[in-house]
């Protein structure tokens, strides 16, 4: 599993009260930006969207995240949660890119100039160690669900 520099580590929990203030205009933000895609959107609870709940709740996750990036086993509960949603959704590898592509811009959008190049790009990095992970749990999981 990769890891995360220092310097990211800094960079990422030093945004924490950032996203505990914003977190639900960025996760907001960033479903608008992720349901162009229709095939994307199909997999989601409409319900839970309209709701605001699903923003409330992935603002918390990432909140969470960003205050126990350098301690991940903290976050092992959490991440077995998202494992078993991700496997009900059928969310495959091939999602996770897309998702960034999606996150990564409405953090800028929301925060303006505060999201300068270095924090996006220690966030960048962050989500994709994050992926790594959930990537590895729910294949373990498709494997158990297969046999």
């Amino acid at each position: 599993m990769r890891e995360l520099s220092p310097k990211t580590l800094t960079i990422v929990k030093a945004t924490a009260p950032v996203l505990v203030q914003h977190g639900v205009a960025i996760t907001t933000r960033m479903y608008e930006r992720l349901f162009v895609n229709a095939e994307i959107k199909a997999m989601f609870d409409v319900a839970a969207q309209q709701s605001g709940e699903q923003p409330r709740r992935l603002a918390a996750a990432i909140v969470a995240f960003a205050q126990n990036v350098d301690n991940l086993p903290a976050l092992a509960g959490a991440v077995e949660k998202m494992a078993d949603r991700h496997v009900e959704t059928k969310v495959k590898p091939e999602h996770y890119p897309i998702v960034a592509a999606a996150l990564l811009p409405a953090i800028r959008d929301v925060l303006g100039e505060a999201a300068t190049d270095e924090v996006l790009e220690a966030w960048g990095e962050a989500y994709n160690l994050l992926a790594d992970v959930l990537i590895a749990r729910e294949a373990q999981k498709y494997a158990l669900e297969a046999a």
